[in-house]
């Protein structure tokens, strides 16, 4: 069983040096391709007149321009949508905030009045009293609530 192991990991081994290999293969061979077509540029332009070979640098300067300022574009594009994507997300943040502060300045009184609840449940213990329990009205959905709970 070891030894299977071992052949199977030194077989994965294989198959992704190949795979770099491989890589790197095609890079070079794109390099390659692309040394050749700077050495005809060079030489086109070698061959060229002075005022000629001027020119040609700056159409391929302007090429060379043209192609960075599109790509400037495009990240700029992917940054605006990143930048909208993000307040979005700070606005549901912010009403997030909003209503977890509302729920909290309605806290401390809920609180209180909790507190004062388990102070009743604390005496109930304490003194074993029966009987009717005395509360506001508008106390009575934090009661119901809490004998839920």
């Amino acid at each position: 069983p070891i030894l299977r192991l071992l052949e199977a990991q030194l077989q994965d081994q294989r198959r992704e040096h190949e795979k770099e290999m491989e890589a790197l293969k095609n890079l070079v061979d794109a390099m390659q391709e692309e040394l050749e077509k700077q050495q005809q540029a060079f030489l086109q332009t070698l061959q060229l007149s002075p005022e000629a070979q001027v020119e040609f640098g700056l159409q391929q300067e302007i090429t060379r321009l043209t192609n960075e300022n599109l790509d400037l574009k495009e990240m700029l594009e992917k940054l605006e949508k990143n930048e909208k994507k993000l307040k979005k997300q700070l606005k549901i943040y912010m009403k997030k905030v909003q209503d977890f502060e509302a729920s909290q300045t309605m806290l401390p009184t809920e609180r209180r009045q909790h507190d004062r609840n388990m102070q009743v449940a604390v005496q109930r213990k304490e003194k074993d009293f029966q009987g009717m329990l005395e509360y506001y009205k508008e106390d009575e959905p934090l009661l119901i609530r809490n004998l839920i709970t």
